[in-house]
């Protein structure tokens, strides 16, 4: 991934993202808590409203404990009872409709009483009527004997019962009308006289649903009293009086004492439905407020939240567009050209523009490639120099050793008086100076084969019948280029080392061939052998930076006298002049003879060197 996107993807999960998960976060628990506390404000309103209501009922229970209190039931009733033992006098009478005056002066005063009236126990009397209403049959007493209603008042023993409308509509009629039914006693001796009818009309519950003003949105609430059957028994709106809840409700209520709230689908619309049990009466007192009436806000907070995400995503994209394109355009062009740099380009340069930090840092990079680009000559330079130092150094540890050993042996023939095979060595010897003295230090394969017979034959004057030798050269590899004296050191190291001491006659044989674009060079014998620990000591491609394996090599101590410093210097100068992939490897065992295979890149003369090769030493 490039900076640009890394710094996109960093304004985005550092920035954008979690804004956005908080405001999803903010969004959930603001939602959620909507309808916790609207279901605490609605406890709060339904409490108000059963207050109120049953504010009215206690109401009508005074005026009826009113009429109860002085009488004027039981002395209507007595007044009218045949089978009565205590007839009442003139002035009773008179006191009687003194009572009835100011009862019924006390009804008129309550506007929403609809009717009120009375029945005896004696089933062949009618109805006592007390307020009289118009086109209204009140059920005979005989049927409403035999209804569960009435036992259910007798039990009550004078405790006022209420019906509400729809509940018991052969008593209270077709009107929406609550009606209050109580057992009427005698003050004096507690006898059962008749029961009570009172009728009130919904103006005063319509008054309280109407004049209430709860939160949130009240036009979208609406109230309602349901029995525990779920019976619609009242409902300000009259659009669902008389039918059951579960009309409109797909979810089963079980209604129960006290409060509780839920969201649920209610005539076809999410919404959040409310119930508080009204105390001391089966009903129960139900809000149905609309969701979306409650969670609008919070909707509309949240449209506008992805509406600022989305701004400031596209401000994102504008900005990564616009000026971190600028910034990691730059950035990516100065990579670029540093790796054509690691390709080896040390002339790239940036162009250099811009006013800001991005020019000092293109000027860097330009600045310190120049710097490169110096230490680089300078460091080209002083290797170049060293190299040939090294060259110089080793040239002339292997002149010296050469002219010792050969000087030694034309020595021994003159003591010998062997003039014949003096005067060839020494014409050898000087075939052999004649090369080595050259300013050139690479020669053709055919002079270095030259230069190795002279010092081969050099040898046989020196060790007659100790060694016959044989080169195997083709001619197709005669004009390939090699470093002078490359040959005489490895042969003279058979010579030396691998015949000395030996019973058998012993052969050397030099043999050459290309292979994968290399000049491969083998020069075997039948000698001694050495032993792994010589062997050791012919590690001569160690690595400079590879200190464990130098400091083992410092460590072996083998004293060899001159023994491998020919090797060792032809190893050294092959790996300076062609590189590290080519040198000497050496195969040898105790007995068994010696093999020294030479790898050195194929040119002919006049081509240009190949400082890669495919071999490693």
């Amino acid at each position: 991934m490039n900076l640009r996107n890394k710094l996109f993807t960093a304004f985005l999960g550092l920035i954008i993202i979690p804004l956005f998960v908080l405001g999803l976060f903010t969004f959930f628990i603001t939602y959620n808590s909507i309808e916790k506390k609207y279901s605490q404000q609605a406890e709060y309103s339904l409490k108000a409203i059963s207050y109120s209501l049953l504010n009215v009922f206690k109401e009508m229970e005074y005026v009826t404990d009113n009429g109860i209190a002085t009488s004027v039931f039981a002395m209507a009733l007595n007044a009218k009872d045949p089978y009565s033992q205590n007839l009442i006098t003139d002035s009773e009478q008179l006191n009687l409709n003194e009572r009835q005056r100011s009862f019924r002066n006390l009804l008129y005063n309550h506007p929403a009483i609809s009717y009120a009236f009375l029945y005896h126990f004696s089933q062949e009397k009618p109805p006592i009527p007390i307020f009289s209403k118009e086109n209204f049959r009140t059920l005979p007493y005989k049927e409403f004997k035999n209804s569960p209603l009435y036992e259910e008042v007798v039990e009550l023993n004078g405790i006022p019962k209420w019906l509400a409308p729809h509940e018991f509509p052969e008593l209270t009629g077709a009107d929406p009308v609550f009606t209050q039914i109580r057992l009427i006693k005698d003050v004096s001796t507690l006898r059962k006289l008749g029961i009570l009818v009172v009728q009130i009309k919904k103006w005063e519950f319509e008054e309280i649903f109407r004049n209430l003003t709860i939160p949130n949105n009240i036009q979208n609430t609406s109230f309602m009293v349901v029995n525990n059957d779920g019976l619609i028994l009242f409902d300000p709106q009259n659009s669902m009086d008389g039918q059951n809840i579960s009309q409109y409700m797909k979810r089963n209520v079980e209604f129960q004492r006290g409060y509780q709230s839920f969201k649920a689908k209610f005539n076809g619309k999410e919404n959040i439905v409310s119930v508080y049990h009204l105390k001391d009466y089966d009903w129960n007192l139900v809000s149905i407020t609309d969701w979306h009436s409650l969670s609008q806000e919070v909707t509309s907070f949240a449209k506008w939240f992805f509406v600022i995400m989305g701004i400031c995503l596209v401000t994102a994209i504008v900005f990564n567009r616009l000026f971190m394109n600028r910034i990691t355009g730059t950035i990516a062009v100065i990579v670029r050209f540093m790796r054509r740099v690691e390709d080896g380009d040390l002339n790239a340069r940036v162009e250099e523009k811009g006013e800001d930090e991005l020019l000092l840092l293109s000027q860097g990079f330009n600045n310190l490639m120049n710097r490169i680009n110096n230490l680089f000559g300078q460091i080209k330079k002083e290797q170049r120099q060293k190299t040939e130092a090294e060259m110089r150094v080793l040239q002339a540890q292997i002149k010296p050793h050469f002219l010792f050993n050969t000087l030694e042996s034309i020595n021994v023939l003159a003591i010998q008086n062997e003039g014949r095979k003096v005067s060839e060595m020494v014409y050898r010897l000087a075939s052999i100076l004649r090369i080595s003295i050259q300013d050139r230090e690479e020669i053709t394969l055919e002079e270095e084969i030259k230069h190795l017979q002279s010092y081969l034959e050099i040898q046989k004057f020196r060790f007659e019948d100790v060694f016959e030798y044989e080169i195997d050269v083709p001619k197709d590899l005669l004009n390939s280029r090699i470093l002078k004296l490359t040959l005489q050191p490895l042969v003279e190291n058979s010579i030396q080392h691998g015949f000395e001491g030996i019973s058998y006659t012993g052969w050397i044989r030099i043999s050459a061939w290309k292979e994968l674009g290399n000049v491969m060079i083998r020069v075997e014998d039948n000698g001694l052998g050495m032993t792994s620990e010589q062997l050791s000591t012919f590690e001569y491609m160690i690595p400079e930076d590879d200190v464990s394996r130098q400091a083992t090599m410092q460590n072996l101590k083998v004293n060899q006298e001159r023994r491998g410093l020919g090797l060792r210097s032809v190893a050294d100068r092959i790996r300076i002049q062609y590189g590290d992939y080519y040198g000497l490897f050496i195969c040898s065992s105790r007995p068994g003879g010696t093999v020294i295979q030479c790898v050195i890149p194929n040119y002919d003369r006049g081509e240009e060197q190949n400082d890669e090769g495919i071999i490693g030493g």
